[in-house]
């Protein structure tokens, strides 16, 4: 048939039947909560926090007990979107809202003071766009993809989702929070800002004031299922709650108040607010899926990023303890004090410890994963699985081969929803070296930790836990079971050498007798008086833009000037004593 009579049956095919044939593949919803812990829901047994909507999608769903995510945030999304740990694709760590390094650069520190034994490397601060994202298969299967909320994968443009094989995307950057850190609108977000802490940039667009930046998203979500209605869709809907600065509806916070946990646990009622809210977010989601017919032919993934953060504006916090009036952070310290006092962010009990920690309050996390009429309503399961296990479980089930060239470490969990095997792995890792640096092997009941070096806090260099007699991690059996410790550190030893994983290095400027070096007190800012006796050269009275900047070597000159023209309220070029008084700090 020649190629002039064949042009109408191709026209034909990829303008009517094409589509009609994408039609059937199931869409995918990923739902996504920042910080969220294990036990933040009532599903998994919360009786505080109130989330009917988790309840209802828990009966639908399978549950499951032991899933587990990085204990922070940016290495699990990165492992969402590319299958793989962070160990191998270099995102270990929460720094994806930091500007990237140069191409080659060497990851570890040249060196290190004389009494730090071990040299770490640094994490990478993006998704490297050499990795087949799930997006991209999915784009190349006939998918709409959408992301829309927190993305921390990357600063720069060529990092962002939309680089990623997302054809819709509503974000804003830097991400380790919500833009600009506002939870309520207006979000200072602009399209061809230097994306930057008080300079968002990105697509997130201001809603009235007052809008609530997690029922923003959900709007966004809600219009892309119905604009995509007719084709297949990927959604992946990441919130920016319940992270930090905890921003919350007042009108709900002051009822949970009221509320007592008959647990004795959890007593935060700005937490529980934000978790309503994504609640409600949830609710909504769910039943715009219902309107539109597409719930039987959605898979439905609940999941979270990281453990609960048990650590956060509690007394002795150093990151709160300077904040006074006039600080931009004092506004959210008082409205903690106001309803939250001493109180955590969460409580993980009866896991141990929290977020970017590595016990089992840092990383087993929330997860359900609804597909009618293929996962049995109301089921649970106890299988160890991570979020290494999306990206070839969602492959599997809409039935698209793994893309060439990319390697993949997860395992599909298709065969454990539908309830017709189990996992073959033998073992699941957790590489975390930052903070309190170390990794994790879990392997049936037992987990062993292997920490790089000894810590005040944590002085035992091996761990080694019966999670199914012990959950919350209190008795270290390392010392009575030396023959399983040896078993599993060899599993660990396979994992670093298979995954390329980045081990601490001795420092060569180590000293075993060096004491640490004591910190040196901070200096103070100086007084408005004694910076205009310090930078007025001529002895005119005033600073110039020249002045004021000074020597312009190794000094941030575009940042500098932008302060220099705030504080030139008359716009005359020179600051006055009254000017640098009458300035306040942004």
């Amino acid at each position: 048939m020649s190629m002039k009579r064949l042009a109408p049956l191709l026209f034909f095919f990829f303008h009517f039947l094409a589509p009609a044939l994408c039609a059937d593949k199931p869409n995918v919803v990923l739902f996504l909560v920042d910080d969220m812990g294990w036990m933040d829901s009532t599903p998994y047994g919360s009786k505080y926090y109130e989330t009917p909507h988790m309840d209802k999608l828990a009966r639908q769903s399978m549950l499951f007990t032991d899933a587990y995510a990085h204990p922070l945030c940016s290495p699990t999304r990165a492992s969402i979107l590319s299958g793989q740990y962070p160990s191998r694709h270099g995102i270990t760590t929460a720094s994806g809202h930091q500007p990237a390094r140069p191409p080659g650069a060497f990851r570890y520190p040249k060196g290190a003071p004389a009494d730090k034994p071990l040299l770490y490397a640094s994490s990478k601060n993006y998704l490297d766009s050499d990795l087949v994202t799930l997006p991209e298969v999915l784009g190349e299967a006939g998918y709409s993809a959408g992301h829309f909320g927190k993305w921390h994968l990357g600063l720069a443009r060529e990092h962002w989702p939309e680089k990623h094989g997302f054809q819709v995307a509503f974000h804003a950057q830097p991400s380790p929070g919500p833009p600009g850190g506002n939870y309520f609108s207006p979000y200072g977000v602009k399209p061809d800002n230097e994306p930057g802490p008080r300079s968002p940039a990105g697509t997130i667009t201001d809603g009235p004031d007052g809008e609530y930046i997690t029922d923003r998203l959900t709007d966004e979500s809600v219009a892309f299922i119905e604009a995509n209605k007719d084709r297949p869709f990927y959604l992946n809907l990441w919130h920016y709650g319940v992270h930090g600065p905890w921003g919350h509806k007042e009108e709900y916070t002051a009822k949970f108040a009221k509320k007592k946990d008959p647990r004795g646990e959890q007593r935060n009622p700005i937490m529980a607010s934000m978790l309503k809210s994504v609640d409600e977010s949830l609710g909504r989601v769910l039943a715009k899926l219902d309107e539109l017919g597409l719930t039987r032919n959605t898979i439905f993934i609940f999941y979270s990023d990281n453990g609960g953060n048990v650590h956060s504006n509690v007394p002795g916090d150093r990151r709160i303890a300077n904040i006074k009036p006039g600080h931009p952070r004092y506004p959210m310290v008082e409205d903690w004090e106001k309803w939250a006092g001493p109180e955590a962010p969460t409580n993980n009990a009866p896991l141990r410890e929290g977020k970017a920690r590595i016990y089992e309050g840092g990383q087993r996390v929330p997860l359900m994963v609804r597909w009618p009429g293929r996962i049995e309503p109301g089921s649970t399961s106890d299988a160890v699985v991570a979020a290494i296990d999306l990206y070839p479980t969602l492959l599997d089930a809409l039935e698209l081969p793994k893309p060439k060239d990319h390697l993949i470490d997860g395992e599909s969990i298709l065969p454990v929803l539908e309830g017709t095997g189990e996992l073959k792995r033998k073992a699941y890792f957790t590489w975390f070296p930052h903070l309190v640096g170390a990794v994790s092997v879990r392997q049936g009941d037992y987990k062993l930790i292997r920490r790089f070096e000894p810590h005040p806090k944590y002085p035992e260099l091996a761990e080694l836990y019966d999670l199914e007699k012990d959950i919350g991690e209190t008795r270290n059996l390392s010392g009575k079971m030396p023959e399983k410790v040896k078993e599993l550190q060899a599993l660990i030893d396979g994992f670093v050498k298979e995954t390329g994983a980045l081990h601490p290095k001795p420092n060569p400027n180590y000293d075993p007798d060096r004491k640490p070096t004591a910190s040196k007190p901070k200096s103070k800012r100086p007084s408005p008086e004694e910076f205009l006796r310090r930078r007025d050269k001529n002895k005119d009275g005033s600073i110039t833009l020249e002045e004021f900047i000074g020597d312009p070597k190794n000094r941030d000159v575009p940042a500098l000037k932008k302060q220099f023209s705030r504080r030139d309220r008359n716009g005359d070029g020179n600051l006055t004593l009254d000017e640098l008084k009458n300035t306040k700090r942004k």
